[in-house]
């Protein structure tokens, strides 16, 4: 299938801003950069019944989360969510107009996670952050006006990795419980290249950003096999919470999301699986100027509804 128009649009767009390659800038300049491009690409944001920052203690120190809460009587589903930017950009705001457009559309309630960054916060600090917010978020839903038995996770490219490896924590410590997990675009494996890598290098992410990233993100080499930074290593993967899985068929990471996938439906898992074929990385942030964004959007919000209806 062809680069679908808008994409190549947003792709060219991108190279008349002229900014240097993000494998050759500063972690710092790389921040204020996605969030300049999110700025003026993201869908216009829509108001919500109630938004508030809570401060929420995990591993020396303290994290913000953002919670969105619809219109209407809880208790309310929740979904945990993890932004994406390689695990050392992004924050609230560069995935509060998508965050806010599912919380009306599921009429869920959504948290969304600022977890500390690399390389000041090296793995598995982002991990332990998205976790312990998760666990939070859980033990705390009666007081938000959420329901502790309907909790997701979910996160995009890097966020979709941290939610894929917060669903394996929650499994193998046994809390929280969780009833649906939202992959999109997920970073799976890094101890490994794959077709994709190579085949879509250049489609807004190339494999020298993806090694700045991965460089900047672990301590050592050993960490690649380490199953919380490649959850497709993990020998077994059952009895995982059901997973919408989205992928990108441009997208240097096509082929581990699309594998990961695979390995949840060997294992039992219900998988609901989607592929975006004529779509590039990143494009979940870039609504309003790409179409498919805003389906995307409200794949999700459809999943979501239909996940964790339950009795509300």
């Amino acid at each position: 299938m062809t680069l679908d128009p808008q994409a190549k649009a947003f792709l060219d767009y991108l190279k008349s801003l002229g900014g240097a390659p993000i494998h050759t800038l500063s972690p710092e300049k790389n921040r204020a950069g996605i969030n300049y491009l999110v700025k003026k690409t993201t869908i216009p944001s829509q108001p919500v019944a109630n938004v508030q920052n809570r401060l929420i203690p995990v591993h020396d120190g303290k994290i913000k989360l953002r919670i969105y809460t619809p219109e209407g009587k809880g208790p309310f589903p929740i979904l945990v969510f993890f932004h994406g930017g390689g695990w050392i950009m992004g924050d609230l705001d560069v995935v509060d107009s998508p965050l806010r457009a599912i919380t009306n559309s599921a009429h869920s309630m959504v948290v969304s996670v600022d977890y500390r960054l690399a390389p000041e916060y090296k793995f598995p600090t982002a991990v332990n952050d998205c976790y312990l917010a998760t666990k939070w978020v859980s033990e705390n839903a009666h007081l938000l006006g959420g329901d502790a038995g309907r909790v997701a996770v979910g996160g995009e490219s890097a966020g979709g990795n941290l939610a894929a490896v917060v669903s394996l924590m929650a499994r193998d410590c046994g809390l929280p419980s969780l009833c649906f997990q939202v992959l999109i675009y997920p970073a799976t494996d890094i101890s490994r290249d794959y077709p994709s890598r190579s085949k879509f290098n250049g489609y807004f992410l190339t494999q020298d950003d993806m090694r700045y990233f991965e460089n900047h993100y672990l301590r050592t080499g050993e960490d690649r096999q380490n199953i919380y930074v490649s959850p497709i290593l993990a020998e077994d993967l059952s009895n995982l919470p059901p997973a919408l899985v989205v992928t990108a068929g441009y997208d240097p990471l096509h082929d581990e999301g699309k594998a990961y996938a695979d390995r949840l439906k060997e294992a039992g898992v219900d998988v609901t699986y989607y592929c975006y074929e004529d779509m590039i990385h990143g494009f979940f942030s870039f609504g309003e100027m790409m179409d498919k964004g805003k389906e995307l959007i409200e794949l999700i919000a459809h999943s979501l509804r239909s996940m964790l209806s339950g009795n509300n």
